[in-house]
């Protein structure tokens, strides 16, 4: 038993050290491999809820370092639309259970890789012809508030968006870091609620909190060093592999 529990705390450990490093380097395909990495030993439903608290103490720090590199107008415009996308994957997972959420893990993180491979073999093209209209606005807020609400996994969704606008680096970080700042706080009450967050995840986060730490202080300091596109390729075919194994276990 104290080896299985052992081995729980250190994937907690884990999770905490790649979300810390992805909240200070703009790596948003981490979370869809983190979420699914957690899927993999706990129950669908403790493993979403572990990961908030876990990013929540990986956004505060970002927010910090980065906190006058934010575009407030991208991000207000969302607000109303990130709304009732969350409420709308709150209703979802009203209705479903572990087994279900799963499966809709697994897929909704395959879905969002493969978006992201074609968006990517696009090249900048595929940024200029993101649309900078009310309904491209209301679309992206809405899938971001879903996925988020459903998996913490609005990375992607966020990245077409900010990339749209074609911010610099640090204003890519800095504005991605507030949304989910503002996100994950709002999704708190309704985790608590749905018992999605309980004293014994928060036990285990207090355990990942100096992963955390690690892991936005190496954001911060390798993130010139490092080669991002291979980083991000081996992160999207890990975070796939997992999803695969999540969707068939």
């Amino acid at each position: 038993m104290f080896g299985l529990e052992l081995a729980l705390v250190l994937y907690v450990m884990l999770a905490g050290l790649l979300s810390g490093f992805g909240k200070t380097t703009g790596l948003n395909v981490l979370g869809m491999f983190t979420v699914t990495m957690l899927g993999l030993v706990f129950p669908a439903k403790e493993a979403v809820g572990l990961l908030l608290p876990i990013l929540l103490m990986g956004d505060i720090v970002a927010v910090t370092y980065y906190r006058r590199a934010v575009v407030w107008k991208y991000l207000l415009t969302l607000v109303p639309w990130i709304l009732a996308g969350i409420l709308l994957g709150y209703l979802v997972l009203l209705k479903i259970d572990s087994p279900e959420l799963k499966y809709l893990l697994g897929f909704l993180v395959i879905a969002l890789n493969v978006f992201q491979i074609i968006r990517d073999a696009m090249g900048p093209k595929a940024d200029q012809r993101v649309p900078d209209s009310a309904w491209f606005a209301g679309v992206v807020g809405i899938l971001a508030g879903f996925t988020t609400m459903v998996g913490n996994v609005a990375g992607s969704v966020m990245s077409v968006y900010l990339l749209a606008k074609r911010l610099p680096k640090s204003e890519f970080v800095g504005t991605g870091a507030w949304f989910f700042l503002f996100v994950n706080l709002i999704k708190v009450p309704f985790y608590v609620q749905l018992d999605m967050i309980t004293a014994q995840s928060l036990l285990f986060d207090a355990l990942a909190l100096p992963a955390v730490l690690l892991g936005t202080w190496a954001g911060i300091k390798v993130l010139p060093k490092i080669p991002q596109e291979l980083f991000k390729w081996i992160i999207l075919a890990l975070g796939t592999i997992g999803a695969i194994y999540l969707i068939l276990s």
